[in-house]
């Protein structure tokens, strides 16, 4: 695509002109059909108008080879179009193996990420050049959109819910980045950018986040200051699970039902609880709902990946219940 043309931005990605040749086919198909029809109805409107003197026109039974023709090259050109479209959205959804993971969390009016690391940005991103980058998104109050235009890369951002986007930076500078869903008053406000950086250049750039520990650590340091060791290690008395090898792996529930416990399925176990029953344990989890924020979820789950060190089918949930606390208080989460 010409950078210098307003409606085509620059192609910044692996994945854009692929997107960009598609969306490119689809208008010139589109054009010649429109140009081709309105041509022919003028031409026939002119030579077959009626004249005073004519005698009405014989009828005309058609033929079926044209009949055939016209509904057989269409056809043929809408699933093409189709089986295009689909191989194109199967690169955009399914992310590589070996992407580097940031987690994204919207906010009127705000982006908030942070990198496995640790490193933390608002409404900037920084990324290496030629590295798949997987973008783990949620929001904290209403729908968002990111969206970076050079990359053709757009995901609706939703409470309550992880959606995933990738890309693969194939040209070092600077990237508009929006929120393509209105979100309010300030929804014009809601931009940033994306830089993308030589990998000896972002390398310096992560390093120089002083102060911050990896999502991981963060992770179970929370997982300890809300006393989950408590419910959840080998002197538990069973009144939680132990939580190794949990992720990735597949959970029994009391319903007879089995889930994948992915980033979803954690998200859920803390939050509610109840929603998930597993089997083999009882319902005696409170929920942590207004306890932990967005980002505390997402560093809870990063540390329970960390500890997943194989895909070995369980039945655990993500339980983490207090102890029973004595005379009707209220124990300390």
């Amino acid at each position: 695509m010409r950078s210098d043309l307003p409606l085509f931005p620059v192609a910044a990605s692996a994945e854009a002109r692929e997107v960009d040749l598609l969306f490119l086919a689809t208008v010139l198909l589109s054009i010649f059909f429109a140009s081709l029809i309105t041509a022919l109805l003028i031409g026939f409107a002119i030579k077959y108008r009626r004249r005073p003197k004519d005698k009405p026109p014989a009828a005309i039974h058609g033929s079926i080879v044209l009949e055939i023709l016209w509904m057989v090259i269409p056809l043929f050109l809408a699933l093409t179009v189709f089986v295009w479209g689909a191989d194109v959205y199967f690169q955009l959804s399914r992310p590589p193996d070996d992407t580097v993971t940031v987690n994204v969390v919207g906010k009127r009016w705000m982006w908030k990420l942070q990198h496995p690391s640790g490193r933390r940005e608002i409404n900037e991103l920084h990324v290496p050049l030629g590295t798949a980058v997987r973008l783990n998104m949620t929001s904290e109050d209403v729908i968002h959109s990111f969206y970076v235009p050079a990359f053709r890369v757009k995901a609706d951002v939703l409470p309550g819910r992880y959606t995933t986007a990738w890309f693969r930076a194939t040209r070092p500078g600077r990237y508009h980045l929006f929120c393509a869903e209105y979100c309010g008053t300030q929804h014009s406000g809601m931009i940033g950018w994306v830089e993308v950086m030589e990998p000896e250049a972002f390398q310096a750039w992560l390093a120089g986040g002083a102060g911050e520990i990896s999502m991981v650590a963060a992770g179970e340091r929370l997982f300890n200051d809300l006393g989950c060791t408590t419910c959840h290690s080998p002197g538990s008395r069973d009144r939680g699970p132990l939580l190794d090898k949990l992720y990735s792996s597949t959970v029994k529930l009391q319903t007879g039902e089995s889930v994948p416990a992915d980033e979803a399925y954690l998200r859920e176990s803390i939050l509610y609880p109840a929603a998930k029953v597993t089997a083999g344990y009882q319902p005696v989890m409170p929920t942590f709902r207004g306890l932990v924020n967005e980002e505390g979820i997402l560093e809870l789950i990063e540390f329970l990946k960390s500890r997943a060190a194989g895909g070995e089918d369980v039945e655990a949930p993500v339980a983490v219940p207090p102890p029973a606390a004595p005379h009707g208080k209220r124990p300390k989460p």
